[in-house]
């Protein structure tokens, strides 16, 4: 083992922080209207008397967006994960299926899933990461049967205290950050670097935002609405839930 050096961790972060704001931004660069339209509940804004294109267009966008970012920012986190247990532990990405890292420690080998927060999963997706570290086991026992493995369910945020779920641990927060890292005060310590041009990306994404909500209002407004101005319901509920007929 050796001491993690915070300044590594600042170095990587302030290096690759822009990476997911760029993927911020492409995911709104690559968002079609249609395709928003087909992916969101129509009934729900007749139901909230949505009455106006702009309202609505921003609901669908930012329900998306908000989804999208998570899950580019989920991965983002993982590999900072991984950086960091390299430089303590050895550790490495997994090249087992479904399984995010893998790194040795006082002789036993620890298998760990990354996940963003403790409310990740329902109970069939529990019982799917149980299965992917049963046959992670099976899989590294085949080389070395007296392999010690020990499987951990690590995520970013949040808090767990009944860590011992049985066939594996789930270390939350400050808990799994200290244990990939030996450091108790890293979940605090990456908090600076995260931020780091934040406004500047920030400025840039609320400018492509800005744009492509002009340009869907516009377009919702000519492709779903009435000639009074009214929104056409029954158009576009048709468009995203009407049976297509075999030509």
């Amino acid at each position: 083992m050796k001491t993690l050096d915070i300044k590594d961790v600042t170095q990587y972060i302030e290096a690759n922080i822009g990476k997911f704001h760029e993927k911020r931004i492409k995911s709104l660069d690559n968002l079609k209207l249609d395709n928003l339209l087909k992916r969101k509940n129509p009934y729900l804004f007749v139901a909230k008397y949505a009455t106006t294109s702009e309202p609505i267009i921003r609901g669908f966008v930012d329900a998306l967006i908000s989804s999208n970012e998570e899950t580019i920012f989920d991965d983002w986190l993982e590999g900072l994960a991984i950086f960091i247990n390299e430089k303590v532990y050895g550790g490495r990405k997994s090249g087992i299926s479904n399984i995010d890292l893998e790194f040795d420690k006082d002789g036993v080998r620890y298998i760990i899933t990354i996940k963003s927060g403790p409310n990740w999963g329902n109970s069939s997706q529990v019982k799917k990461l149980i299965a992917d570290f049963k046959t992670a086991k099976k899989t590294l026992r085949t080389s070395n049967s007296q392999l010690m493995i020990i499987a951990v369910n690590g995520c970013c945020y949040g808090i767990d205290n009944n860590p011992d779920k049985g066939d594996y641990f789930k270390y939350c927060g400050q808990e799994f950050w200290s244990f990939i890292s030996g450091n108790e005060n890293l979940y605090t310590d990456i908090i600076e670097p995260l931020g780091h041009k934040a406004s500047e990306r920030n400025e840039e994404f609320q400018k492509s935002y800005a744009m492509m909500i002009n340009k869907f209002t516009n377009q919702f407004f000519v492709d779903y609405c009435k000639e009074t101005g009214e929104i056409d319901w029954e158009k576009l509920v048709k468009f995203n839930s009407g049976m297509t007929k075999n030509k």
